[in-house]
């Protein structure tokens, strides 16, 4: 094949969304791989970051935290809890729901897994300056937050797509 039988079209390339979905794509294959290194998901590292920051939390406030589906929590939970990364409590006030916290050693798996993120960010924005990889990172922020509220159960709603939608540090 000639390079011109290769090349994308320039409509394409102008086009934020083609844009953003391409990356998106090289960003989750680059995110699986490196977390498969260490036994882990994206799902890990987004539950054990928010069990870092902000503390104990139902799994129900962690999927609110993290924008995963409960279900999806739920399993994650059960998967970090049998590597003892987090445990598992019932909530003393309500024995209805389990209150999970972040071990120490769920405390160095993220700190692991942080910089083998770290690596993923460096390899994914190489071509970017230290300046550009910040104004790329404000830019996003604003359109994201322009676009939050609630997450919505109807795909045809106005707000942000469910938390299943999302590739970045999914699975």
């Amino acid at each position: 094949m000639t390079p011109a039988e290769d090349a994308t079209p320039a409509l394409l390339k102008e086009k934020p969304t083609w844009l953003i979905t391409q990356i998106s794509a090289h960003a989750h294959r680059l995110l699986t791989e490196r977390l498969a290194t260490a036994g882990a998901r994206g799902y890990h590292f987004r539950l054990l970051a928010a069990l870092e920051e902000f503390g104990p939390a139902s799994q129900a406030s962690l999927g609110r935290h993290t924008e995963m589906d409960r279900s999806d929590v739920a399993a994650a939970v059960s998967e970090l809890a049998s590597q003892h990364l987090v445990r598992r409590a019932t909530d003393q006030t309500d024995r209805r729901r389990n209150i999970i916290t972040i071990t120490a050693t769920g405390r160095a798996h993220l700190a692991r897994l942080n910089t083998l993120l770290a690596d993923v960010q460096d390899e994914l924005l190489a071509p970017l300056s230290p300046g550009e990889r910040q104004a790329l990172a404000g830019a996003l922020t604003r359109v994201l937050d322009h676009h939050a509220g609630p997450p919505t159960l109807d795909p045809g709603r106005a707000g942000r797509p469910r938390a299943h939608d999302r590739a970045t540090l999914s699975d």
